[in-house]
């Protein structure tokens, strides 16, 4: 079983802005599946379907961004999940918008979602997939991550969730050495 954690904030004034890329894109999944996020367990939406013989888990914590780590550490324990079945999707201020990467074991990076899910799974040895969104230096960070993207913006991110459908898929199939190299040298 692979957990896929996207990270984000719940209700419709946060949907579409820059701190919820992780929402959007585990939204696209479900909806080119023919799925929705109709159950709830653990303060998360989630859905279950397989892909190549493996079951896949995605969640979106209702718990808010900033608290994402009980949530997460939840479905851990009750599914006894190994930390290296752990994807986390989450945006990044660092990036240019739409660039990706994939990290394991690697620092937060000043992001307080994914400090808090450190915090609470006592490691950092699980992957994440960081989605770009810029950073705007003449605008507060916390307006800025809160803010909505522009339809240029969403237009770039709308071309690449094909591509990290498939980032999502691949990781539930390939080792992570594989796929960080297939993907973090584009």
């Amino acid at each position: 079983m692979k957990l896929i954690v996207g990270l984000g904030n719940p209700g419709k004034e946060y949907e579409n802005t820059r701190h919820n890329v992780g929402f959007s894109l585990l939204d696209y999944i479900v909806k080119d599946k023919g799925l929705d996020f109709a159950k709830t367990k653990f303060n998360a939406k989630y859905v279950e379907y397989n892909y190549n013989n493996e079951k896949i888990l995605l969640i979106k914590p209702l718990s808010y961004m900033n608290l994402s780590g009980n949530v997460v550490k939840s479905f851990v324990s009750f599914y006894k999940l190994d930390l290296t079945d752990i994807l986390i999707i989450q945006d990044d201020l660092d990036m240019n918008l739409g660039k990706i990467k994939i990290v394991f074991n690697s620092s937060s990076g000043g992001h307080n979602g994914i400090k808090d899910i450190e915090q609470h799974l006592g490691s950092r040895k699980y992957a994440r997939l960081k989605i770009g969104i810029n950073n705007d230096k003449s605008v507060d960070t916390i307006n800025y991550v809160l803010g909505k993207f522009s339809m240029e913006e969403q237009k770039i991110l709308n071309s690449d969730y094909e591509k990290l459908k498939d980032i999502v898929e691949d990781f539930c199939s390939f080792s992570l050495d594989r796929l960080m190299n297939k993907y973090n040298n584009k």
